[in-house]
């Protein structure tokens, strides 16, 4: 490799994570100080209170793991805790509403954190820096402030009551610690271009630097102070779910599409059905087609909500129920998907009647050829912040299907399903993209189309990331604004209902890297205010 490149939704953890690159540090070293700074200057989207997934490649050690530091159930819950609150689901499938939205807000929404226990393990196992050397920058960015970025402000001040959660306002409102720190005096939310400060945060950090490791979060002084918070605000999470926690290493599922590899990760996470739309595609010639045009739409409409059906069917946690993803991405299962397809039937994604999720990703390559792609989120902020603790945790208890008996049920301890789909594709036995996106049920999609603008469109990787999309992970076609109006009037003119998003970028938010002849070029989504940053 000629240089190496990293590439998130956010300028300042782009840096941190280059400084380390600069300073020698290999790609986990540099996702990892890139992730704590995303959780301090985008709190809302990841934090030390969430959890994730983090994809190595590192073929001089021989390592190709996925760490999985998913978020767990608390013990206390139960599979049918919620069955007579249950309210409705939301279109895009990525969670259900249940009264008062007591999955969505405030302490019953939260899931046992990973995240802390994640970047350890990480750095134990593959990295090279010092603990408190990878926190010290996100321990600055909160103490001394940040510039409140567009995105950011953006998704503070988004009305979500359409899809009938909560909005982020009441979440960041929840707590004293919220209203301190993003309302100015007031009691209005602070704007674009303001500084943001959160000494709390900070000196939790530094806590966290000094202990040398997440036996403080899990065992220690702020396992016991999480604990009395959540007894005393009704919450589950107790001693008992921080004690217990565990990650898990697995191996990546693989798939192929036009002759590329590709590995990514298995159940909870969304590698299969992203790999489900890749492979039902294949039996297209897509590269014939007219990119965002009527056939190439509809063709990845219908696609779409097959890998939707299959997704919502089987997806759960591997270590409660059986999810049979080697059928699903099979050649047999997807050329009857692809023939389906081409005999005009239309696939119907029913839920019940009755959006964009709250994530982060960073992709890396370094100069040795070592790659990290990692996705870390809250799932959805609960507004939940313990005082003096300063970071809000996940919100993700909504996730999970209130009724018993489902692939995606509650159970005590269960990982709830996730939505992210770190990959790397591989040119021969080299990595040929680094790719991951947030965005919820939205990501195999969006990762699934950038995949295929580079190999079938031949697009360089900024064109990949910032080519226009669609998504079908419901009855509607959802198309962004830079979707011709003529494409748009023909689909209507055949039937379907289509949707325009006023956004210029939408959907996911692709953070990509791509590698040719030894060189590394990375591209971030203009929707996110993201960074792309090469170290010779």
């Amino acid at each position: 490799m000629k240089n190496a490149t990293i590439v998130a939704p956010q300028p300042e953890a782009v840096e941190a994570g280059a400084a380390v690159l600069e300073r020698g540090g290999n790609a986990v070293d540099a996702a990892l100080a890139c992730a704590f700074v995303q959780g301090v200057v985008d709190p809302q989207m990841a934090g030390i209170g969430g959890f994730g997934s983090m994809h190595v490649y590192m073929p001089s050690k021989g390592v190709h793991d996925i760490l999985e530091f998913y978020a767990r159930a608390p013990l206390a819950a139960t599979p049918d805790m919620w069955v007579d609150k249950v309210q409705g689901e939301s279109r895009d499938g990525f969670g259900y509403i249940l009264d008062g939205n007591i999955s969505d807000i405030g302490y019953l929404a939260v899931c046992t954190p990973g995240s802390l226990k994640g970047y350890e393990t990480a750095l134990r196992d593959y990295g090279s820096f010092d603990w408190a050397d990878l926190i010290a920058p996100a321990i600055d960015y909160a103490r001394n402030g940040l510039m409140i970025r567009n995105h950011m402000h953006w998704y503070w001040s988004k009305d979500q009551s359409d899809d009938g959660f909560a909005n982020t306002q009441d979440k960041l409102r929840f707590s004293s610690t919220g209203r301190k720190v993003y309302f100015r005096d007031d009691g209005s939310l602070r704007d674009v271009g303001e500084t943001l400060v959160n000494r709390d945060m900070a000196d939790t950090l530094e806590l966290i630097a000094r202990s040398g490791g997440s036996d403080i979060f899990y065992h220690g002084e702020l396992a016991e102070r999480i604990a009395d918070d959540f007894a005393a605000n009704g919450g589950l999470i107790g001693r008992d779910d921080l004690a217990k926690y565990e990650l898990s290493k697995v191996s990546p599922i693989w798939g192929e599409y036009r002759g590329h590899r590709i590995a990514t990760s298995p159940p909870p996470g969304s590698g299969f059905p992203m790999l489900e739309i890749l492979h039902i595609m294949e039996n297209f010639n897509v590269r014939t087609m007219q990119h965002g045009g009527t056939e190439h739409v509809r063709t990845l409409f219908e696609a779409m909500k097959r890998m939707t059906i299959d997704k919502d069917a089987h997806m759960g946690d591997p270590e409660y129920v059986d999810v049979p993803f080697e059928r699903l991405i099979s050649k047999s299962h997807v050329a009857a998907h692809a023939q389906a397809i081409r005999a005009g039937e239309r696939a119907d994604v029913r839920r019940m009647d009755r959006s964009q999720r709250e994530t982060t990703h960073v992709s890396v390559i370094d100069k040795h050829g070592n790659a990290v792609a990692m996705t870390h989120t809250l799932g959805s902020p609960s507004g939940a912040i313990t005082d003096g603790l300063g970071f809000m945790y996940n919100g993700t208890m909504s996730r999970f299907n209130p009724y018993p008996g489902k692939p995606g049920s509650i159970a005590p301890g269960k990982r709830r399903p996730s939505s992210a789909a770190p990959t790397i594709v591989f040119n021969g036995d080299d990595p040929y993209v680094v790719v991951g996106a947030p965005g919820g049920s939205y990501i195999a999609p969006t990762v699934a189309q950038c995949l295929m603008n580079i190999i079938d469109f031949d697009m360089s990787v900024l064109e990949a990331v910032m080519a226009p999309r669609v998504v079908g992970v419901s009855n509607k076609i959802d198309i962004c604004n830079r979707i011709r109006r003529s494409v748009e009037k023909e689909l209507r003119n055949e039937g379907y209902d289509v949707a325009r998003s006023p956004q210029t970028y939408a959907f996911a938010a692709l953070h990509a890297i791509k590698i040719e002849d030894g060189v590394s070029r990375g591209a971030a989504d203009p929707q996110r205010d993201g960074l792309s940053l090469s170290v010779a």
